[in-house]
């Protein structure tokens, strides 16, 4: 049960189909390493602005100095996962869940937590005759993946209020699995009552599908604060290649300043990955009205990942676990220390 549990908590926020690409990066400080490849995945999501800033705008190229990208997109937390597993990726951001289900099966050996990258951007989001936990009795809402990192705050914000959605898809309440474009299909057909999903399929609910916001999750978190997005490595990357995952996080922390100091290059670059990886981008009223949701920062939220392992636990999709020694922020910190940012905490 506890496999069956681990492999269903393997998700992540969808995105579209999986392409790779590469790039040399340019000439920087000697370290103290031979140059090597650095392998680096994502989603080509909203959720993932750092990621897909970072590799658009050339930022992750340029601090990986004499190291070489290549990326890799993935539609969900499982093949990612997959691909640390096998050596085959070296580093990945992705969502808490698939984060736990990496470093419990694997005991606690083949992934370490090193950077934060997004928080919030998930949300309840229901027809409009629906006006509290009551109304949702007899009613199906939509999760992107059964034991996914929504469709456990979801199974947990419903027993919070009482309500009873079993794993078998009954109880006060009906839980579907369902790809998120598929969603909002449903949605709009009446044949889901809700979902609770990542933005920006939670905007276009709304947008599009003339749903309204029932929950936001950050509402159920101290300060609205929840990790969403991390970056993760596989530790035998971290050891035998710490200065070229350093240059990583530098990265990483240069993209997030760049999100966050100029709102509008990062949405007009998060766009054009998506374009280019998908084939297909959004509306600009679409993109604006999810970032409002989300937050982009560099602190993992430590204490939101243990919440959100007890949350699974206490829905039945997994047995108790210990996370010590899940996060190795050293690096972050002494980038951050550089950039005369306080610190962080695992």
């Amino acid at each position: 049960m506890l496999v069956a549990a681990l492999a269903l908590l393997g998700t992540a926020c969808g995105g579209g189909g999986s392409s790779s690409s590469s790039s040399s990066g340019s000439a920087a400080t000697a370290g103290t390493e031979a140059p090597t490849t650095v392998r680096l995945g994502y989603f080509p999501n909203v959720t993932h602005a750092t990621a897909i800033v970072g590799v658009e705008s050339g930022i992750f190229k340029a601090a990986l100095g004499p190291n070489t990208l290549q990326t890799q997109t993935f539609n969900a937390g499982p093949a990612a996962v997959e691909a640390l597993f096998s050596g085959g990726l070296d580093a990945s951001y992705m969502g808490p869940n698939p984060t736990i289900n990496a470093f419990v099966q694997s005991n606690g050996d083949a992934v370490r937590i090193i950077s934060g990258a997004t928080s919030g951007g998930a949300l309840l989001v229901v027809k409009p005759s629906i006006n509290g936990p009551a109304d949702l009795k007899g009613k199906k809402l939509a999760s992107p993946q059964r034991g996914g990192t929504q469709d456990v705050a979801l199974r947990s914000w419903l027993k919070a209020n009482n309500l009873k959605a079993d794993l078998e898809g009954g109880g006060d309440v009906s839980i579907v699995p369902q790809d998120n474009a598929q969603t909002l299909d449903t949605f709009r057909s009446g044949q889901v009552d809700g979902a609770w999903v990542p933005e920006p399929w939670a905007t276009r609910l709304v947008q599009d599908g003339g749903g309204k916001i029932l929950v936001d999750e950050r509402s159920l978190w101290p300060e609205g604060r929840f990790v969403t997005t991390q970056l993760v490595v596989r530790t035998k990357f971290l050891k035998d290649h710490p200065d070229a995952v350093r240059r990583l996080v530098e990265g990483q922390v240069q993209a997030n300043d760049l999100v966050n100091a100029n709102p509008a290059e990062a949405q007009r670059l998060v766009n054009q990955g998506i374009t280019n990886l998908t084939g297909k981008g959004m509306p600009d009223s679409l993109l604006q009205a999810s970032w409002k949701n989300m937050e982009f920062t560099n602190d993992p939220i430590a204490s939101s990942l243990t919440v959100s392992a007890d949350h699974a636990h206490d829905v039945g999709l997994l047995d108790k676990v210990n996370l010590k020694g899940i996060y190795d922020l050293t690096l972050l910190n002494d980038v951050l220390k550089t950039h005369d940012k306080p610190e962080v905490k695992g």
